[in-house]
């Protein structure tokens, strides 16, 4: 046997190779692939984007055609670089070091040279392209915006950036991909699908037809199209108001948590950043620290929320069982809580004592710091009130994340008894310390969208869709759970129609009565923001902002809205007034009120952004 062992060695080695030699030749295809693959070239059809509709059908977003100068470096002759740079309107070190680039990518695989030719660009170029071997042309689509609004909304598209690639391999250098806004959040959906061609070549480098008649092709198929919540003219329309302002507007459909208007202002065109000028554009708007055109106020921009604030104050105290609707407390002139000079909350002048209907209309400061003081102290200790104050308000959405469709968002601030805690040495605080949160000042700070959709959710008498833009894909309904569940509030509904009663009186006599608008029974808040900056290193007050929130008709609302104008001096003043029109042209389309709308159109704040002032106008109560 020892004898046998070196032949069965040798064959069973044999038998080895012979079966590997099988495998490789017969089934293992990938090395034939690797040898065909220098005589393949691989093209990609890109597919039609999805469109984007409002919700009534009108087209906002298609496509237009767009050209891209690709090259295979491998595949490059000897070339006039001067004329060919002349022909695409770069210099000759852009070009280098486009190819440099290339180059280093893949030599054998297409990459961008100049992406995004126009039409016209192309025409020009297409009959002299013949005689630049290794450059050929792709075509691709870019959007085409039918509207000059929405921008903060429907958000661009842009080359691919390295990180992208390496996160998703469906993209290639110099391909396209969804930026900020809708663009952005429903990618996957609006991208589709690329097509793949496959062209063989000869020995010669020059293409001879499709590789094995065409049989790994594949079609492109178009993104699928997207109809969103947003009413079209009213978004037009809320951005026409807001024309030399700063601020920020939503408006929300109570009954379905759809987002009618989203407005951030100053905006842009989103045909600015389009085509090859989107780059300085993008720099121009990017590099605006002043107006910030491309930060959106109505998701990102944080603020004090003012006095509607006090809607919610009232709602928690009702909810807590430490006030009535009858009892009615002294205003005179505000409310002291101490000895000292500075203890004393102050208030303007209006009926008293007042009840809670009353005090919300005429926004009594006095009456809801005393309710705030009762919730608070009605537990052991200021922790513990805080607390469960502050779970009341997380209910309606706020110190969190919504939980909408885009991308971007801020928390706002509910402080609880944490941060109190952390600010107070040896935890020793009490209710008076936090005060101002009765009202809407202290340390509450919310973004707009929070705020409408607080608004909503009184307007429902406790609860709320979470708010968002999508309608339908392809024209089917959305399914998402997140925006078809019911989201309730800590708060009894039966404690909402005080408070909703007291908003109508903001309208019937209290300090929105001058903004009624006949016909239509609106419910609404006023509010005044203080706003707080750094200037020199101190801490000093600017220009208040207006705030107002309101929901109508009273019964059966169909639509909640909340404006913050920055600088805007009191909450009728701007807000106010934007928030009447605002709710009549969407729920009949015209104005009556054309004396509110003419005030609004001719007055500007850019004065008032003209003040010189340090930090971030959007940051407030730093």
């Amino acid at each position: 046997m020892r004898r046998l062992l070196p032949f069965f060695l040798i064959v069973a080695t044999g038998l080895v190779f012979i079966f590997r030699l099988f495998y490789l030749q017969v089934v293992d295809d990938s090395f034939v692939m690797l040898s065909e693959d220098n005589a393949v070239k691989v093209v990609y059809d890109y597919p039609q984007r999805g469109y984007i509709f409002d919700r009534n059908g009108e087209l906002i977003v298609s496509n237009q055609p767009s050209y891209d100068v690709m090259v295979i470096p491998n595949d490059l002759k000897p070339f006039d670089t001067l004329e060919f740079c002349s022909l695409l309107s770069i210099t000759k070190e852009d070009l280098e070091k486009e190819l440099s680039k290339a180059k280093n990518y893949s030599p054998r695989l297409p990459s961008p040279v100049v992406p995004q030719l126009t039409k016209a660009e192309y025409a020009f170029l297409q009959e002299k392209m013949r005689k630049y071997e290794g450059f050929f042309i792709q075509k691709r689509a870019l959007r085409d915006y039918k509207t000059a609004n929405a921008a903060n909304i429907l958000g661009y598209i842009a080359e691919v950036n390295n990180a992208e690639i390496k996160k998703d391999n469906y993209y290639l250098p110099g391909e396209l991909i969804g930026k900020q806004g809708l663009e952005q959040q429903y990618e996957e959906v609006l991208r589709g699908k690329k097509g793949v061609r496959r062209i063989q070549k000869d020995r010669f480098n020059r293409d001879i037809g499709p590789y094995k008649d065409g049989v790994f092709d594949t079609l492109p198929q178009k993104g699928k199209d997207l109809t969103i919540t947003i009413d079209l003219a009213l978004q037009a329309y809320a951005e026409k108001l807001m024309v030399n302002k700063r601020g920020g507007i939503v408006a929300i459909e109570p009954a379905s948590g759809e987002i009618l208007s989203l407005v951030s202002a100053p905006t842009y065109d989103p045909a600015l950043l389009v085509g090859r000028k989107k780059s300085p554009n993008y720099t121009r708007m990017h590099y605006d620290t002043l107006s910030r055109p491309l930060f959106d106020r109505s998701l990102t921009g944080e603020y004090v929320p003012g006095s509607p604030f006090k809607t919610l104050t009232g709602l928690i105290a009702l909810e807590e069982n430490v006030i009535n609707t009858k009892e009615r407390f002294s205003c005179r002139y505000g409310y002291r809580y101490g000895r000292g000079a500075n203890a004393v909350m102050g208030c303007h002048q209006h009926p008293q004592p007042l009840s809670l209907v009353p005090g919300v209309a005429h926004s009594c400061n006095a009456y809801f710091a005393q309710t705030y003081r009762r919730v608070i102290e009605k537990y052991t200790t200021p922790q513990k009130g805080i607390d469960v104050w502050k779970k009341h308000l997380n209910s309606f959405g706020l110190g969190q994340f919504l939980g909408y469709d885009l991308p971007i968002g801020r928390r706002g601030l509910i402080p609880g008894s944490g941060y109190y805690d952390r600010a107070y040495p040896n935890h020793n605080w009490f209710a008076t310390a936090t005060l101002s949160n009765a009202i809407g000042q202290g340390e509450v700070i919310l973004t707009p969208i929070q705020m409408a959709n607080m608004t909503a959710a009184i307007a429902n008498k406790g609860w709320f869709y979470t708010p968002h833009l999508l309608k339908t894909v392809d024209g089917k309904p959305i399914t998402n759970p997140g925006f078809t569940k019911k989201n309730f509030t800590t708060i009894s509904p039966e404690h909402f129609e005080p408070i909703i009663q007291g908003m109508h009186d903001v309208y019937n006599y209290g300090t929105a009565e001058f903004l009624q608008v006949p016909g239509i029974e609106i419910c609404g808040k006023t509010g005044t923001s203080e706003n707080f900056t750094i200037i020199d290193g101190k801490r000093q007050q600017l220009t208040d902002h207006s705030v107002f929130v309101a929901f109508a008709p009273k019964d059966n609302p169909k639509i909640a809205v909340s404006i913050i104008v920055e600088h805007g001096y009191w909450g009728a003043r701007y807000a106010g007034r934007i928030a009447s029109l605002i709710i009549e042209k969407y729920l009949r389309g015209t104005i009556t009120r054309t004396d509110l709308e003419q005030w609004v159109l001719t007055h500007s704040l850019e004065e008032e952004y003209a003040k010189p002032y340090s930090g971030e106008p959007f940051k407030i109560n730093q």
